[in-house]
């Protein structure tokens, strides 16, 4: 009997947010079937239980870090993101190491989340490809991209002011508004333009996939690929349309269902913020 191959291995960094959580599952099951064997890294702040859905050839790995439990609250989302990625460089590091030396299958590469930047030092130090993850859109990684170079020209000082300064059309942007800027509230903006340098920028990356369609943001892709990255931009979504998996954090409340059920074909628009917004 011909002996069966093994299946290459693709190993996936999630960061612990709903909506970052949901396409990177979903993008393991693609990949499964596609006749990958897949492994998750997470940490205890990224901790995703697996459902049954997740049994043959997936492997759930927690690395160690010290970080107390307390610090997302007492830190905020932003600085917290700064100290873990820090934390787990060496963690992740070892782990990928132990992978090598223990799995009879070859890895293929590492695809970790954008806000996981921490696991692209370990993947070139093995000499492994690794390849960003935005679970996004293409627009907003494009935004990200060019925002330090608007805060470098002063442009984005009225998001320092009081908000009838953030009404105004933001220069060579109409007809986006300051207040329209994807920047957050759970932190300074000098710290969240730290975060957007180290979530664009490529370092080693072989290139980039996101959770969209060529056919809603052809402009933005573009620029990606051409202009700011230079590295192969996929666009691999909508990944739900692809691969259905549970992927809940939380008990999920069904008794919408009921009544969704009672309404006509095609007259209800869900729309989600995410998680923490």
């Amino acid at each position: 009997m011909e002996e069966k191959l093994a299946r290459r291995r693709v190993v996936l960094v999630p960061v612990r947010a709903q909506g970052h959580i949901s396409p990177m599952m979903q993008l393991a099951k693609t990949l499964h079937s596609k006749g990958f064997s897949i492994t998750v890294v997470q940490t205890k702040f990224n901790y995703f239980n697996p459902s049954d859905d997740f049994t043959h050839d997936f492997q759930f790995i927690t690395i160690p870090e010290s970080l107390p439990e307390s610090d997302f609250k007492n830190l905020g989302p932003i600085q917290f993101l700064f100290k873990l990625n820090k934390e787990c460089q060496v963690s992740f590091k070892d782990c990928l190491g132990q992978l090598l030396l223990q799995q009879s299958n070859e890895i293929s590469c590492v695809i970790y989340d954008e806000f996981m930047y921490f696991a692209e030092a370990a993947a070139k130090e093995f000499k492994l490809p690794n390849v960003i993850f935005s679970t996004t859109s293409a627009t907003a990684f494009a935004c990200r991209s060019v925002f330090d170079k608007l805060y470098e020209n002063d442009v984005l000082a009225p998001l320092k002011e009081p908000k009838g300064q953030q009404e105004e059309l933001v220069p060579e942007f109409y007809p986006l508004r300051y207040k329209d800027f994807s920047v957050s509230r759970f932190a300074s903006l000098e710290s969240i333009m730290e975060v957007y340098r180290n979530t664009v920028d490529k370092r080693t990356a072989s290139s980039v996939i996101i959770n969209t369609t060529s056919c809603l943001e052809s402009s933005s892709l573009s620029f990606l690929q051409q202009q700011q990255l230079q590295i192969p931009v996929y666009p691999i979504g909508p990944l739900h349309m692809v691969a259905s998996t549970p992927t809940s954090l939380l008990q999920e409340n069904k008794s919408c269902i009921k009544w969704l059920n009672k309404q006509k074909a095609n007259s209800v628009i869900y729309i989600s913020l995410g998680s923490i917004a």
